[in-house]
C-alpha cells in the first residue's frame, strides 16, 4: 500500500503590508542603533546595508557616521546617502568628498552621483584631477549620472587620463549623456 497523498495546501497566505512595513521599520531603526555600535564590524555592516533600505529615518545616522572615525564607515555611510537619495545628503556628501582619504572621497563621489544633483558638478570636475585613480573613475561616471552637459570637455579630457579604466569610465559618461567622445591629442590608445 502506498503512503497517503499529502493534503493539498491551502491558498497562498498574502501577509498584510501593515506588518511588512513594520518589519522594515524595526529593522531600519536597529541598523541606525548598530551605527553607534563599539564594534566596528556592526557600524560598516549597518553602514552598507541602510542604502538598500533607502528609509528617510536613516539620513541624519548616516550623516553622523561620515564621520566615524574608521574610513569603512564613512565610505559605506557615504554610499548608502546616494542610494537614499534624500537631498539632505548633499552637503555632507560635498564636504566628505573634500577628505583626505581616498576611500571616503571615492564614496562621497559615488554617493553625490547617485543623488544626481547638478549643484555636485563643480566639486566632481575637480575630483577627475585627484591622485588617486578610483577617485578619478568614480567621478566621470557621477558626472554622468548626473548628465549636465557642461562637462563634457572634462570629461573629454579625461580621455586622455593615464588610466584605462578611468578613460574608460569617461568614455561611458560623455556616451550616457549622447555626446561623441572625441580623444584628445596626444592621449594614450583606448584599451
Amino acid at each position: 500500500m502506498s503512503p497517503p497523498l499529502p493534503e493539498p495546501a491551502g491558498p497562498a497566505s498574502v501577509e498584510d503590508p501593515e506588518v511588512i512595513e513594520e518589519r522594515r521599520k524595526r529593522r531600519v531603526r536597529g541598523l541606525i542603533a548598530l551605527l553607534k555600535d563599539p564594534n566596528l564590524n556592526f557600524r560598516w555592516q549597518a553602514a552598507e546595508m541602510l542604502g538598500p533600505e533607502r528609509d528617510p529615518e536613516a539620513v541624519g545616522p548616516l550623516i553622523e557616521a561620515l564621520k566615524d572615525p574608521y574610513v569603512d564607515v564613512q565610505w559605506l555611510a557615504a554610499k548608502s546617502l546616494g542610494q537614499i537619495g534624500d537631498k539632505r545628503a548633499l552637503e555632507p556628501l560635498l564636504e566628505a568628498s573634500a577628505s583626505d582619504n581616498k576611500w571616503l572621497r571615492e564614496g562621497a563621489a559615488w554617493g553625490l552621483g547617485k543623488l544626481k544633483d547638478p549643484r555636485a558638478v563643480d566639486r566632481l570636475i575637480v575630483l577627475l584631477k585627484d591622485m588617486k585613480t578610483r577617485v578619478r573613475k568614480v567621478a566621470a561616471w557621477a558626472l554622468g549620472a548626473i548628465g549636465d552637459r557642461r562637462v563634457v570637455p572634462n570629461l573629454t579630457e579625461s580621455l586622455g587620463d593615464p588610466d584605462a579604466t578611468v578613460r574608460e569610465a569617461a568614455r561611458n559618461a560623455l556616451l550616457s549623456m549622447g555626446a561623441e567622445p572625441q580623444e584628445p591629442a596626444g592621449s594614450p590608445s583606448p584599451s
